[in-house]
Order: structure tokens, then sequence, then C-alpha cells
């Protein structure tokens, strides 16, 4: 009720340059809330996962859970971002910062794509960070379809049990293309699903990848 109340007040405002310390103090606490709320069920994946299993009751109520509060959370930044634009680090904080981008990041496809030039807007004023907008680059690129650009996104193979990169392109120059929006190496990148690194041994795997994010897609399409 709380939040909610905030943002009855919030959309009303026309004029607020006299209080914006005070409004921006607002937002940034806010946008903190709601970061918890992003990150509450994400925490528990890992644990859930592995104590029941990938395809168990307990761990579709928990992304159910975690789907519902994605959708609150969008209302939320949605609204925060028609009054204000993407508010930088300066006004609110890294944290709340990134707390935008996030919840982007975790909304779907359509949503992503109708915030992608403002992310863009933002990196060029220097209010977002580049390398999260590669992130989400890639991400829009992967559920279109094509091939990403950074490697930043993974995915769970049912054929082999195991993590691996979704299509990649330019394999042998994406170091440099991560090197230059701040992200780490891909090998260190990838090391926390149990990913190792091998650019020849992706390009020749690269064919049978693309053929299984197709039919990973479709199906997501399908649900």
């Amino acid at each position: 009720m709380k939040i909610v109340a905030f943002l009855l007040v919030l959309i009303t405002v026309t004029n607020f340059s006299f209080a914006q310390d005070t409004t921006y103090n607002s937002v940034k606490q806010l946008l903190l809330e709601i970061n918890e709320s992003d990150q509450r069920y994400r925490r528990q994946i890992e644990f859930i996962e592995t104590k029941y299993g990938r395809e168990s009751n307990q761990l579709k109520a928990l992304l159910n859970d975690m789907y519902l509060a994605d959708s609150i959370n969008l209302i939320h930044v949605d609204s925060i971002l028609k009054v204000f634009g993407w508010l930088g680090s300066d006004k609110i904080g890294s944290q709340a910062n990134l707390t935008l981008f996030a919840v982007i990041q975790h909304s779907k496809l359509s949503v992503q794509l109708e915030y992608l030039p403002l992310i863009r807007e933002a990196v060029i004023k220097g209010n977002a960070q580049a390398k999260n907008l590669a992130i989400l680059e890639d991400r829009v690129a992967i559920f279109q379809g094509k091939m990403q650009t950074y490697g930043s996104q993974v995915f769970w193979s049912k054929l082999t049990n195991k993590y691996f990169i979704l299509p990649l392109a330019d394999i042998d120059n994406v170091d440099k293309k991560r090197a230059e929006v701040g992200l780490q190496p891909l090998a260190e990148y990838v090391s926390r699903w149990n990913i190792k690194w091998n650019a020849e041994e992706y390009k020749k795997s690269l064919p049978s990848i693309i053929d299984e994010w197709k039919t990973i897609l479709d199906q997501l399409k399908l649900d």
C-alpha cells in the first residue's frame, strides 16, 4: 500500500522542481524496495532447484511468485520512467539506478524493445552503464531469434544437462567487444555456470546450438 500510495501521488505531479532532492530520495527508496522484490525469489532459485529438482512443483511455484512480482515491479518502474525519465546514479544512487535496468531486463520482449531506445539514450547521457545495455541488447537479440554479441545469455540444455552459451556472433572478437563496454572476459563470466569457454570448440558446436535454441524458442512461444 505504501508503494501504491506513493505512485498515485507521483504520477499526478506536474511541477516538482521546488523539491527535487526530496522527490529523488523518495524515488530512490521506492526503487530499493523494488530491488528487494526483484531479487527475493531469484536468490532462492538455485536452492529450490537443487533440493527439489528442475521440474518440481516447488520451483514452479517459486517462479510463478517471481513472475507476479516482476509484473508489479514493472508497473512501478514504468510510472517512474514516465515522470522522471531514466534517472542517473548521481540522483538516486547506483543500486536504484541499476534497479531500473533490472526490472526492464526481467520483463517480456515487447517491454524490452519499448525501453531499449531510452536505455541507449541514458548510456549516451551517462545515466546508465554501457555493460547493462550490452546485456539487454544480447537478450533482445536472442529472443528475436538472432545472434548475441557479448555472450551474456546462457540457457540450460535438456539434451546435455548443462548450461550453454546461446548463439554468439563474431566469436573471435567477443572479449574485445566485452571489454569495450566494461564486461569481464567471457571465460570468467560463464564459469559461474560451470561452462569452460573454448572458442574453437564453440565454433564446432554452433550449428547444433542454433538448432537447439530454435527448438527451445519455439516451445517458449507456444507456452
